[in-house]
């Protein structure tokens, strides 16, 4: 003979509280380590940043993030991840500019939507590049840089550290700014990128900041403008293009968390607290400021229409420059 709870017999209160001590009843979040997937290797600034604020969150979640280096193909080997795990909370993303605001314009096949398979939680970072010149050319100043440009056609050239990366479409906004016309000359990666400019084998390079800050400092290198809107705290003194002639220029690497879409607010929430707490942290913050970047603390809508407005200036500037990378 087998016996059933008879729940229709006892008081409503003490029904629900059966029901809920069953076992299908969720533990709260988080109950086990959730992965961070990075879409950078190990030493990187993306790779230092995830260690650093995941190390603040684990702490305010009671549960350890566990970093997961997924570099390649401008982030979307990352992405794809994460847009493709269950929406739990249990796998976040470190997204940048390059994977949710670059990568959707540059490739025409990605096995995901990054405007519809990810929930944006929380900015982390913000950091500018700095346009940076072989110190034997003429220019002081960005005026008499294009100056030169315009009066040298042929003379100059701006290198990068790879096709379709941010330090590229930079580049090409400025040309399309100035009115220049200065070729580019990818590398593989930012740091040959560095050793040909102060080489003289290219004549400029927007790179960002933490990469040549010591050769600024040595005098390797001339910086001539960062790249954001406001000045950047390590280089105080070096203004910034918008104030230099080129009214509105922007462009920044950013930080952020994503998790997959349909994930619930209640978690969502949660990991956005912990965020703030540990852009709190004095430990965290110096690290950031030490990468060169801003800290910053934008969830939710706000975060994501600024992916959004990312996504479509980068877009943007890829059609026009026509740059593809398959």
């Amino acid at each position: 003979m087998t016996f059933a709870p008879k729940l229709r017999h006892l008081p409503a209160a003490m029904a629900l509280g059966l029901t809920l001590a069953g076992p299908a009843a969720h533990a709260e979040y988080p109950d086990r380590p959730i992965r961070l997937v990075v879409p950078a290797p190990p030493g990187d600034g993306s790779d230092q940043l995830a260690r650093n604020v995941g190390k603040a969150m684990g702490d305010a979640l009671g549960q350890s993030l566990v970093v997961e280096n997924k570099p390649g193909a401008g982030g979307s080997i990352a992405s794809d991840i994460v847009a493709k795990a269950s929406p739990d909370g249990y796998t976040v993303l470190l997204g940048n500019a390059s994977s949710h605001a670059v990568t959707p314009g540059l490739y025409s096949k990605l096995p995901y939507n990054s405007a519809k398979d990810f929930a944006a939680v929380t900015l982390l970072a913000s950091a500018p590049n700095v346009l940076v010149i072989n110190p034997s050319l003429p220019a002081k100043n960005i005026a008499e840089f294009i100056a030169y440009a315009r009066a040298n056609p042929g003379k100059l050239n701006v290198g990068s550290g790879g096709n379709g990366s941010l330090s590229h479409l930079s580049a090409i906004l400025f040309n399309s700014m100035a009115g220049t016309d200065i070729p580019h000359v990818p590398y593989k990666g930012a740091a040959p990128a560095v050793t040909a400019v102060m080489g003289g084998e290219i004549s400029a390079l927007m790179i960002n900041i933490p990469t040549v800050a010591q050769q600024i400092q040595a005098g390797k290198l001339r910086a001539l403008a960062v790249s954001s809107l406001e000045r950047s705290p390590v280089l105080p003194d070096v203004p910034t293009l918008n104030e230099s002639g080129l009214k509105g220029y922007n462009t920044e690497a950013w930080f952020g968390l994503f998790v997959p879409a349909q994930t619930p607010a209640p978690v969502i929430a949660r990991l956005q607290a912990a965020a703030a707490t540990a852009l709190k942290n004095e430990a965290v913050l110096t690290n950031i400021r030490n990468m060169g970047a801003v800290p910053k603390n934008l969830n939710g809508t706000a975060f994501a229409d600024f992916v959004k407005t990312e996504a479509a200036k980068y877009s943007a500037i890829i059609k026009q420059a026509d740059v593809r990378i398959d």
